[in-house]
Order: structure tokens, then C-alpha cells, then sequence
């Protein structure tokens, strides 16, 4: 995915910062939602090739893209929700904050919010949603990618610090080795309880 084309087209209208933002870890068992939002430049000379659903690449090439996104971008953000809030205010509206906060942090700031799926965000701005915004929309895939480095990084930071659940290899998803672990030592602090009660049959927060 190579060409700016919503991008281009929202420039043509008067708006010249569209921010294309996406989520990581919606779905995992533990660790935070990660979200980032990026305003990639509209010059042929500033072109990133290679920008795609972040899913869709190897770890290696989504980890060069990121360094050329964090480079060339006329501005980028990335914000984080925890395991304890979304375990207070839900999944869906924890990665619509995070969101949020990532587009608040922009600087300079945009004019225009693209978002990955089906997302309003709780923001002045004008917004438009596009189900596979990843994959069809630069700016929205950058942002899939460097949300996605930062929290696969951030996730082998923790199996550090938590060994048993292998959060370097499974980033929190819910694989069999993961979910044996669970059963085995119980959650840990960075967990998501919400997520663990049918799983364990827990009734009660540890």
C-alpha cells in the first residue's frame, strides 16, 4: 500500500493533518491496549513504501517501517490503557480512550481522524471510520505498525518481569502454553480479570 489516496483526497478538501489511528491488544489476556496515531507527510520525496496492515508483515519488516514511520511522520503518538482500566470500563470504551489520547497527544495536532473498524471517538475533530482501515489506508496501517512494535516490545519487557506466562512469545494472547500457565500459578499483576473468569471460573478478583 503505497499511495495516500484518502489521505489525498481529505488535502484536497482543506485538510491538510489527517491522522490515521489504530489499536493493538484488544484481545489479549493481559497487558495494556496500545494505540497510536500518525500524520504521514504528503511529499512523493517523504513517501514510505511498504506501509500495510501491521498483522499482514514480519516482526522485522514491521520493526524497519516503524523506524522510517517514526522518522518521516509530520507527527506521531502513541498512548496505552491498562489491564485495570479496561477491567473497569470495558474493552470497547478503554480503546476508544486510548485512542483518544493518542490523537490529544499529536503534535502539531491534526485536522482530520481516520480510524481502523467501526470507532467514534469522544473528539471535536472531524472522523470517519474504515473497516479495514489497516489495509487500505496508510496512514491507519503506520499507525498499526507502530502500535504494534511498541507493544510487542513492551510485552517482552514484562515476560521479564513475569517468566511464566512466556509474554514474549504469546504477547498476551491467550495460546495453550499461556493458558496452562494460568491454571497452573494464577494470574499475575498485569492480567486482565475480566477476560479470566470464564477461563478459570474465577467469581472473585485475586
Amino acid at each position: 500500500m503505497d499511495e495516500l489516496t484518502y489521505e489525498r483526497e481529505y488535502a484536497a478538501r482543506g485538510y491538510l493533518a489527517v491522522a490515521g489511528v489504530d489499536e493493538v491488544g484488544r484481545g489479549p489476556l493481559a497487558g495494556p491496549v496500545v494505540c497510536a496515531a500518525v500524520i504521514l507527510p504528503l511529499e512523493e520525496e517523504r513517501r514510505i513504501v511498504g506501509i500495510n496492515d501491521s498483522k499482514k508483515l514480519s516482526a522485522k519488516k514491521r520493526e524497519a517501517l516503524a523506524a522510517l514511520i517514526r522518522e518521516r511522520a509530520r507527527a506521531y503518538a502513541i498512548a496505552e490503557v491498562s489491564n485495570d482500566v479496561i477491567d473497569a470500563i470495558n474493552i470497547l470504551q478503554a480503546t476508544r480512550l486510548c485512542m483518544k489520547r493518542a490523537v490529544e497527544q499529536l503534535d502539531p495536532p491534526a485536522d482530520m481522524v481516520l480510524t481502523d473498524g467501526n470507532m467514534t471517538l469522544d473528539i471535536a475533530l472531524p472522523q470517519r471510520s474504515i473497516v479495514k482501515g489497516d489495509a487500505l489506508v496508510a496512514s491507519i496501517g503506520a499507525a498499526s505498525i507502530l502500535a504494534k512494535v511498541y507493544r510487542d516490545a513492551l510485552m517482552c519487557r514484562y515476560a521479564q518481569i513475569y517468566p511464566a506466562y512466556a509474554f514474549e512469545r504469546n504477547a498476551g494472547y491467550g495460546t495453550a502454553a499461556h493458558i496452562a500457565a494460568l491454571r497452573e500459578v494464577g494470574p499475575c499483576p498485569i492480567h486482565r480479570r475480566t477476560f479470566l473468569t470464564k477461563l478459570l471460573g474465577e467469581e472473585r478478583k485475586r
